[in-house]
């Protein structure tokens, strides 16, 4: 553990992350080379706690712009995210990692229901604890499960697995050859400059409690074990 930086982390994955090149649905070769970067940052003994998306399956934006009630698009979201889960669990259990999925909407039959002292419990016995179900309630991201959950666990740091990005820019790299990467913001920054690297209810709760943020490409193999040890990757959000 003396080689790590961060001791106890969430990791926000996006449900894209699980999807590949494909674009949609889970793509099994996806799904096991982010387990096998997990196994590896915890068999360093970090505790490891991950909240993903569900955004390869859908998205309540999408619902909404169809004709779909917000929140009932919503809650389809979150149902998606626990298909990303279980998927998740299944990959990191085929390589001996013991897991543990935690739902903020009761399904007894496949996962736990979430409760903030049984997750610790999970971390401190070495188990990988994937937070599903977004908040449980609709109007909420997964952003904004992650720095939630960031906060009721006492995480070290949130780290954002992006897919194709490599940190934070004053604009979209692909459409504006002169953005510039920011190594380190703060994060009123974030909120200030408008870099919508979350959204701005998961920003304000990041910076209300003071967790760190590394923002980095999950697609560069071995990413997530290099952002725990603190190399210089990526873009770090921290307090003033």
């Amino acid at each position: 553990m003396a080689e790590v930086k961060y001791k106890r982390i969430i990791l926000k994955l996006s449900g894209e992350a699980l999807a590949g090149s494909q674009g949609f649905g889970i793509n099994p070769p996806e799904l096991k080379t982010v387990a096998k970067e997990l196994k590896e940052v915890h068999d360093l003994g970090v505790q490891v706690g991950i909240v993903v998306g569900g955004g390869n399956m859908w998205r309540g934006v999408t619902g909404e712009k169809l004709g779909m009630e917000r929140a009932q698009a919503d809650y389809i979201g979150m149902l998606a995210t626990i298909m990303n889960a279980l998927s998740l669990q299944d990959a990191l259990e085929a390589l001996g990692v013991a897991t543990r999925v935690q739902t903020s909407i009761e399904m007894r039959q496949i996962a736990e229901p979430y409760i903030r002292r049984k997750a610790i419990r999970h971390f401190e016995k070495g188990r990988v604890v994937i937070f599903a179900g977004g908040t449980g309630s609709p109007y909420f991201s997964t952003d904004t499960t992650a720095a939630l959950r960031a906060a009721e666990i006492n995480a070290d740091a949130i780290l954002m697995a992006k897919n194709g990005v490599d940190g934070v820019y004053s604009a979209d790299p692909n459409k504006d050859k002169t953005a510039v990467k920011f190594d380190h913001l703060t994060h009123m920054d974030i909120i200030n400059k408008q870099l919508h690297v979350m959204d701005s209810t998961a920003s304000s709760l990041s910076m209300d409690n003071n967790i760190p943020l590394v923002v980095f490409n999950l697609n560069t193999a071995g990413n997530i074990l290099k952002v725990v040890k603190g190399e210089a990757i990526g873009t770090t959000i921290e307090g003033d």
